[in-house]
């Protein structure tokens, strides 16, 4: 560990928040001259501290202890760059359109990588008006269910959360072109063909 580069990176969090060495040293109890020691290298942050230290700056201990935050690349937002992380503990749905690092649970998570879709997770489309009516013939018990559909265009995302004992079925508006993705709780991240005009229309 660097403590020069922890203490800079210290610093220039501390004054991005507006806060003074002794406004960070209440909150996390301790004296100012220790704040201080650390940003001018003289020390590093005990172990005990950095969960606390991490929360109040806003960044995670990884960064902290590294003393560098390297931002990511700008992506312009780019929604054919959209990832998924699913926490296999709670199940809590994140997304991302950049490089990243995930945590849930204590968890680090990875990327859901789509699959195209089988028999088993066939969806049915249906043209209703303006809207597309999405069917899935699907086991929607409490351990094996379709948890969310997304829809996902050049500029926006759709998200459908399903829970168990319901139907696997949703109803949403038409875009021009985009994909389906939906995740499955036992099998993944399923992809389907883009949604076009032409469904079979119920009037």
């Amino acid at each position: 560990m660097d403590c020069n580069k922890v203490g800079g990176l210290i610093l220039r969090l501390r004054k991005e928040k507006d806060m003074t060495q002794k406004d960070l040293a209440d909150l996390m109890n301790i004296s100012d001259k220790t704040i201080s020691k650390w940003e001018r290298g003289l020390g590093c942050p005990d172990v005990s501290l950095l969960g606390g230290l991490s929360k109040i700056l806003g960044v995670n201990i990884e960064k902290l202890l590294s003393g560098e935050l390297n931002p990511n690349e700008q992506d312009r937002g780019n929604m054919n760059q959209i990832k998924f992380y699913a926490c296999p503990s709670c199940g809590n749905v994140m997304t991302s359109t950049g490089a990243t690092s995930i945590s849930c649970c204590g968890r680090l998570l990875k990327e859901l990588l789509p699959m195209p879709e089988n028999d088993e997770h066939k969806i049915t489309v249906e043209e209703i008006e303006d809207d597309y009516f999405i069917t899935i013939q699907h086991e929607m018990s409490r351990d094996h269910h379709i948890s969310f559909v997304a829809y996902i265009s050049y500029d926006r995302l759709l998200f459908m959360k399903l829970y168990p004992e319901q139907n696997a079925e949703l109803r949403f508006p038409q875009m021009h072109g985009g994909t389906l993705y939906t995740y499955c709780t036992r099998h993944g991240l399923w992809k389907h063909e883009k949604l076009k005009k032409g469904a079979r229309r119920v009037t």
